[in-house]
């Protein structure tokens, strides 16, 4: 089964200093069709302005994981962690226990536009930790590359679930097949451009749910970029 999720149905957010787009139920926004996809509760994209963001605030339970597209996002946290991630970066906070961090523009010039991902942990009470990794576009380019998974292969940041996120850059190049295991289910959300995913044509901002399928078809990306989630299909 595919479902089509199209950019102009998310949630809107509208503060001023930041203009967030809401793939499933968040804050204010509740819609009981889309309040997560197994695991996978949150898709935020962010734009922030220069030199505003989100003050501290404490999270627990949850795998949060930030994926940056244009810009620089500063973070800091109760553990000590501090850093700026910019393009091709991800960043992940495992909440656990509890953690309190902020997140702001690290630009007083330039708009950060990132996309903000909670995964629900495979278990409560874990430690809480952070990682980060770079990932060039080389990468990515005309290939899945995994940036996320449940042991860190390939050098992916280490999420408690099992669950794998890749990322992929397509602009004319050939199509690239994702088989789903048997008791899994796939989510692309497409960040940039356009590409057809199994047959469906997606722009900037749609995703496409994919169950009781065999596989992930990406194909005829045009200045594409792509996150595929790989995901237990009963959760």
């Amino acid at each position: 089964m595919l479902e089509i999720r199209k950019s102009e149905d998310r949630g809107v957010a509208e503060h001023g200093w930041l203009s967030s787009r809401h793939s499933f139920s968040f804050g204010g926004y509740h819609d009981p069709a889309h309040t997560g996809f197994g695991p996978l509760l949150v898709i935020n994209e962010d734009r922030v302005q220069p030199g505003r963001g989100f003050g501290k605030h404490g999270h627990r339970d949850m795998e949060i994981i930030s994926y940056v597209l244009e810009g620089k996002l500063a973070h800091s946290d109760s553990m000590g962690n501090g850093s700026a991630i910019g393009y091709g970066d991800v960043q992940r906070m495992s909440a656990g226990t509890g953690i309190m961090h902020s997140e702001y523009n690290d630009s007083a010039e330039q708009p950060v536009h990132f996309l903000q991902i909670w995964i629900e942990p495979d278990r409560p009470g874990i430690a809480p930790g952070y990682e980060e990794k770079a990932f060039a576009p080389a990468e990515k380019k005309g290939r899945l590359r995994l940036i996320a998974s449940p042991d860190g292969e390939q050098g992916s940041v280490l999420i408690h679930q099992n669950a794998r996120i890749y990322a992929s850059i397509l602009d004319n190049d050939p199509a690239l097949s994702h088989e789903l295991a048997d008791g899994r289910a796939g989510y692309v959300h497409v960040a940039k451009g356009s590409v057809m995913v199994n047959g469906r044509a997606l722009q900037a901002g749609d995703a496409l749910k994919i169950t009781d399928e065999k596989s992930v078809v990406l194909e005829n990306g045009s200045n594409a970029e792509v996150l595929v989630f790989d995901l237990p299909a009963q959760f």
